[in-house]
C-alpha cells in the first residue's frame, strides 16, 4: 500500500515544524510513493531555486536503489564509479547524501520515501526522521 497524501502532509509538515524549531535555513521537502511519484512537495519561503530538485534527487535514490541515502554516500565513498553510473543511468536525478529516508509502516513495508533540501545534509535528515515519528511511520536511513 503507498503513502497517504495525508501521511505526506503530515511528514511535511512536522518536517518543516522541526527544521524551524531547529533554526535551519528554509526547506523544500518532498514525499514520493513506493514508485518514486510525487505524492506532496513543499517549499517554504526563501528556500534557494534548485532546493525542491535536490530534495526530489535525495527521495528518488533512496527509492531507487532500497535505501536511504546516508547509506547511498557511505557506498559512494567506496564505489564512487558505482554510484555515478546508476546516477547517469537515472538521468542524473539522484542526489546520494543525507536527506533521503525510506519511509515504511510498523509491518515493514515500503511506503515511499522523503527528502528533504535546505540545511546541511545531517539537519536535512533529522528533520525528516521527525517528519516521519510525527507520522506515526517508521524511518530507514540505512
Amino acid at each position: 500500500m503507498p503513502i497517504l497524501l495525508e501521511q505526506a502532509k503530515s511528514i511535511i509538515e512536522e518536517s518543516l515544524s522541526k527544521g524551524r524549531d531547529l533554526g535551519l535555513k528554509p526547506l523544500s521537502v518532498v514525499v514520493l510513493d513506493e514508485r518514486a511519484s510525487v505524492v506532496a512537495s513543499m517549499s517554504e519561503d526563501g528556500v534557494s531555486k534548485m532546493r525542491a530538485k535536490i530534495a526530489y534527487g535525495k527521495a528518488n535514490a533512496a527509492i531507487a536503489l532500497g535505501m536511504g541515502t546516508r547509506a547511498l554516500m557511505n557506498r559512494a565513498e567506496q564505489q564512487a564509479y558505482f554510484i555515478q553510473a546508476i546516477n547517469g543511468l537515472s538521468g542524473g536525478d539522484m542526489v546520494p547524501v543525507p536527506g533521503g529516508v525510506l519511509i515504511r509502516d510498523r509491518k515493514g513495508v515500503l511506503l515511499g520515501a522523503v527528502g528533504i533540501s535546505g540545511d546541511t545534509s545531517d539537519n536535512d535528515e533529522a528533520a525528516a526522521l521527525a517528519g516521519i515519528a510525527a507520522a506515526k511511520l517508521y524511518a530507514e536511513t540505512g
